[in-house]
């Protein structure tokens, strides 16, 4: 079994062997109007940078998708300015953003306190994109939450039951698809896909798991000395003369 490569050009491949088969492209809103649909969805855990990326390549290829936004992520600050307007674009391309919800970041609750903390959560990403914020993906879901399957007011669960037993869900999590994507799509066996990639791993070329890490590592350097620029006259002689570490 060879694996769908980790690239561009592979995701546009998959895009356009998904239109081939009949798939019409679907979000968790609409996709009960078409018999054989594919909804597709990326949770943004590291870089929303890689995932405007990723909905650019959605955008040429005609497809739309939706990105859910992890509110607690330790990567990324979604109040901050310039991810509120990677966010923004993303949204301009076509695209719905989402809530990725990290239930981890709160041990005690239960499930009923889950849900208003999902709750919260939402309205909190709602007003900050300033727009509605209708639906939810879990970030490393527990086992005791997927049996749940949470109904939560106004918004739509994409661990519900429905889109685990109506659909074929197929994922790359860790950089690793569990089943042949690609040999799934092209048997035509299933009416309904829920396809979820991470944009993190995509690049114009294939890399190593190990490449891909280090090199988000080595950013954040990078990306310290941008914002201390910003707020430090003359960083660069301050420094050393050296324009960046």
């Amino acid at each position: 079994m060879i694996s769908m490569e980790f690239t561009y050009g592979a995701y546009r491949d998959l895009l356009a062997l998904l239109d081939r088969q009949g798939y019409q492209v679907a979000t968790y809103h609409d996709w009960q109007a078409y018999p054989r649909c594919v909804i597709l969805r990326h949770d943004i855990d590291n870089s929303p940078e890689q995932a405007l990326a990723l909905a650019r390549v959605e955008r040429e290829m005609g497809v739309r998708s939706t990105y859910f936004v992890l509110l607690r992520s330790e990567f990324y600050n979604v109040a901050a300015r310039r991810c509120l307007e990677t966010l923004g674009q993303i949204q301009a391309l076509g695209h719905e953003l989402g809530l990725h919800f990290d239930e981890k970041a709160y041990p005690e609750a239960g499930i009923e306190e889950t849900a208003a903390h999902i709750l919260r959560e939402r309205d909190m990403l709602s007003a900050l994109l300033e727009t509605p914020v209708t639906s939810v993906s879990m970030h490393r879901p527990s086992q005791a939450t997927l049996d749940a399957d949470l109904q939560i007011p106004g918004m739509i669960n994409s661990y519900g039951q429905t889109f685990f037993h109506d659909f074929k869900y197929l994922s790359d999590s860790r950089r690793r698809w569990r089943e042949p994507v690609e040999e799934i799509v092209a048997s035509g066996r299933y009416d309904r896909l829920h396809i979820l990639t991470h944009a993190f791993w995509y690049h114009q070329q294939e890399e190593p798991i190990e490449v891909t890490v280090r090199r988000f590592i080595s950013s954040a350097n990078q990306e310290r000395y941008r914002q201390m620029e910003e707020n430090i006259t003359d960083l660069a002689s301050i420094m050393g003369g050296g324009a960046s570490l």
